[in-house]
């Protein structure tokens, strides 16, 4: 029961912390303007495709959940 604590108060600091980065617009953290990240613009169509972003999210999530094992 306690590793399920854990996991719960480290989701809940994970939720915090990009809760965090969303209100600050992005001004602290390069996220979605990482090289690698597509972004198509044309007559009032935007499609942006986060790539490197979701690669970097991925890893560092993959990492905080492998302590936790």
């Amino acid at each position: 029961m306690r590793d399920m604590g854990l996991l719960l108060i480290a989701l809940g600091v994970f939720i915090l912390v990009a809760g965090i980065i969303i209100l600050l617009g992005g001004h602290l953290c390069p996220f979605g303007r990482l090289p690698g990240d597509i972004r198509v613009v044309r007559n009032g169509l935007t499609i942006y495709f986060p790539i490197t972003t979701c690669i970097l999210i991925s890893i560092v999530l993959t990492f905080i959940l492998s302590m936790f094992r």
